[in-house]
């Protein structure tokens, strides 16, 4: 019978590319993860994988067992959901990937609640980037990913993996004191701005807005660190965009300006379908879910 550890190794191979990196991913050596891969070949009585020049490559064969493993494991962690909810306990832990507008401002309500509703659950949060977020918590890094989704750039979309909607964010200009004179996005062609870096979804939809303004933007600044865009702002360093998140968090939700169409990014949550129905993992997520609901209850709310 094929050993299911050395299944996972293998789907892990196939995944990240390289035995170093699986090594990394599961916390085992390369020379571990060597030594399990042989003992399995030899256990399925047929070559798995073949060397391209310095690379490991899987064969035809080792395509096809790795598609087997994806099941299997499957179906191993939907045995062990099942198990969970034979008892009223909700306990156990859940990792978390989430970006940093969301850690800021979504997770710390979110634990203050479960520490309050279900005191025997972990919850072991981990800061990243959503793109390789989604890719880790189809891998099983992750229990539940926080992610992203920007106006026509989609978050990558993977087999098994579940999403349901947190948070519809509006995206705005942010000016600052020291460029209240800006009071539509074509105004600020002549200011510096702060973006995040070149890659990511927002700094392709910040380009490409200004560009619709007709005008290329002074990039003064680039950091993914979304507190630093504030501080830059609120500096009169820079302009920039920001979601609503992090405009409220920073208190400059007086100094922003409405864009055309007002464009809105959706937050989301996204899990395995495997683990449907875990307790753990719905009870973070419906943490999560009251803490983006308070959120826009007080939007909502009228000022005094």
């Amino acid at each position: 019978m094929l050993d299911v550890t050395r299944l996972a190794m293998l789907r892990e191979l196939s995944l990240r590319g390289t035995i170093a990196a699986a090594a990394h991913a599961m916390g085992y050596t390369p020379s571990a993860i060597s030594q399990q891969l042989a003992t399995l070949e030899r256990e399925a009585g047929v070559a798995l994988t073949e060397r391209s020049g310095r690379r490991l490559r899987l064969t035809p064969a080792g395509e096809r067992l790795v598609r087997r493993a994806g099941t299997i494991l499957g179906e191993l962690e939907a045995a062990e959901v099942e198990l969970r909810t034979s008892t009223d306990d909700v306990s156990g832990t859940v990792r978390v990937a989430v970006f940093q507008s969301a850690a800021l401002t979504l997770i710390p309500a979110t634990l203050q609640r479960l520490h309050a509703t279900h005191p025997a659950l972990t919850v072991l949060v981990r800061q990243s980037e959503p793109g390789s977020a989604l890719a880790d918590t189809w891998a099983r890094d992750h229990d539940l990913v926080i992610a992203e989704e920007y106006p026509h750039h989609s978050a990558p979309h993977y087999p098994g993996v579940d999403r349901r909607p947190l948070v519809t964010d509006e995206i705005r200009l942010v000016v600052g004191e020291a460029h209240q004179h800006v009071r539509r996005l074509a105004d600020a062609a002549d200011a510096p701005w702060v973006m995040e870096p070149r890659g990511t979804a927002t700094r392709h939809f910040t380009e490409e807005a200004c560009r619709v303004a007709g005008f290329e933007p002074d990039v003064r600044f680039e950091t993914p660190d979304l507190q630093a865009h504030a501080r830059y702002i609120s500096a009169g360093l820079a302009v920039g965009f920001l979601p609503g998140l992090m405009w409220e968090a920073a208190g400059l939700a007086g100094s922003t300006r409405a864009l055309p169409g007002s464009p809105h990014r959706t937050v989301f949550t996204a899990a395995r379908s495997a683990s449907r129905g875990d307790p753990a993992i719905d009870a973070v997520r419906a943490a999560l879910e009251h803490a983006a609901h308070t959120i826009a209850a007080e939007r909502e709310a009228p000022r005094a």
